[in-house]
């Protein structure tokens, strides 16, 4: 003898596949912007990284050379790097060069963000 009941129906009801949804739904609101803000932390860190790396190979050019290099692209052509890191935040190669502020020599002393990154980065 059958003890089911051919009447009913299985599956969920609309009331319990709202509820569900709105639980996933509070639940992406939460994680999403703690998400985007490690994104940036990152793409930051990541910045900080490749000019570290850059401002390196200056002063191991300048170490070997005698002098600042003229452009970037001569850390490139002598190998000191093996191409310009590009900039995370704006995926630009275009960083800024600053000359030796204390001094007259003509070269690449330091480096700063591309302009465009600077203009969206926080202060």
């Amino acid at each position: 003898m059958n003890t089911r009941c051919s009447n009913r129906m299985y599956g969920f009801t609309l009331i319990e596949l709202l509820v569900v949804f709105t639980l996933i739904a509070l639940l992406l609101s939460i994680a999403t912007p703690r998400y985007l803000s490690a994104l940036d932390s990152s793409r930051e860190k990541a910045r900080m990284q490749n000019m570290s790396t850059i401002r390196d190979a200056i002063d191991k050019y300048k170490a070997d050379a005698g002098h600042l290099p003229h452009t970037l692209a001569d850390l490139v052509s002598r190998r000191y790097l093996r191409a310009i890191p590009p900039d995370p935040v704006s995926n630009s190669t275009d960083w800024v060069t600053l000359a030796d502020p204390g001094k007259a020599e003509a070269g690449v002393f330091d480096i700063a963000p591309p302009v465009e990154a600077r203009m969206h980065s926080p202060p």
